[in-house]
């Protein structure tokens, strides 16, 4: 790759990304000045203020390489940095049953969410994508799983369009629920790893709420995400996939494997204290500026191309997985 010539490139939408998360921090020192505090937190107002310019305003080519960039590489490199942050004694009451039972709401949820598709009418393969896109991890699982199906462009497009925006609604209205429920950190930041659908969303979902949320959300996204492998490979084998086969080499991302090393390398008390603090400040920003580069992504007038079967399926398989989710939390007596 030719760097010069790619941060050349990159350099416009890089500059939007930028201006965008400087507007949510200031934003959210506003909110402090005016209310006392910041009731949407820094994360939360970079998706929102990203998302309204890229639904208002006209969307030049020459931002898209910076702003795909800061979305994907900086927000893959600050969940590395935040696997340096995480001990896995965090949730190590929970042990195997919590495990146990991520990987069953994870089929459970495909399962159901299956159901519901077909039942609404969508074809096979849209149906598979919207099931597993809300059971794992949103846009990266329907990515992984529509060559494996063979599905095409326009399912595609329509499932990515809801997870999308319904992935902000999750994290804008997650904490709410957390609060008026009086949930503990650990019990919060594990409903929001078995609910949130990306792992850059649980650290906004879980940021309000604190540190420990963060953690505990975050390793339990890791188990969700990690599921990808075991269902991609499942249904690379089931009758008219089984020569497919694609995409199986990146079902585990680089980013993925970097948090657990780094997770591994603290838990095994291996990192010193001292850089705990600045690798949780700057996975902190780096996040942040990802987050509004995710924002800049999303076009809410999408949704208007995309169907209302499409839509009430989403829905209602994320209905499916935030109920089994609090089943799990009072099984498992999580406090």
């Amino acid at each position: 790759m030719d760097l010069p010539r790619f941060f050349v490139r990159a350099l416009p939408g890089l500059l939007l990304t930028l201006a965008v998360t400087v507007a949510a921090f200031l934003l959210d020192r506003l909110e402090v000045l005016v209310f006392g505090r910041d009731w949407l937190e820094t994360l939360v107002l970079a998706i929102l203020l990203g998302a309204l310019v890229r639904s208002t305003l006209t969307f030049h080519a020459m931002f898209r390489p910076g702003v795909d960039f800061a979305a994907k590489q900086v927000l893959e490199a600050a969940i590395v940095l935040l696997g340096g942050t995480i001990s896995l004694g965090a949730i190590q009451a929970a042990g195997p049953a919590l495990v146990g039972g991520i990987a069953c709401i994870v089929v459970l949820t495909i399962a159901a969410g299956y159901f519901i598709g077909r039942t609404l009418g969508l074809p096979r393969r849209l149906a598979t994508l919207v099931a597993c896109g809300n059971a794992i991890c949103g846009n990266s699982a329907i990515a992984a799983t529509a060559p494996v199906i063979k599905a095409e462009g326009d399912d595609v497009a329509s499932s990515i369009a809801f997870t999308a925006v319904l992935g902000i609604a999750v994290v804008l209205i997650l904490p709410v629920i957390g609060a008026a429920l009086g949930m503990s950190q650990t019990r919060y930041g594990v409903l929001a790893g078995l609910t949130v659908y990306a792992v850059p969303q649980v650290l906004a979902a879980t940021a309000p709420v604190g540190l420990v949320a963060t953690q505990v959300g975050t390793l339990v996204k890791v188990v969700r995400v990690l599921m990808l492998g075991p269902v991609i490979f499942t249904l690379g084998m089931l009758p008219g996939n089984r020569e497919s086969g694609a995409g199986l080499n990146k079902l585990v991302p680089w980013f993925i494997v970097g948090f657990l090393i780094m997770m591994t390398v603290r838990s095994a008390g291996l990192m010193p204290e001292t850089l705990i603090t600045p690798l949780t400040k700057t996975s902190g920003i780096l996040t942040i500026i990802s987050m509004a580069a995710l924002g800049l992504t999303v076009d809410i007038r999408s949704l208007a191309n995309a169907g209302l079967r499409v839509m009430s399926a989403a829905v209602m398989s994320l209905l499916v997985l935030a109920t089994l989710a609090a089943i799990l939390l009072n099984v498992l007596a999580i406090q």
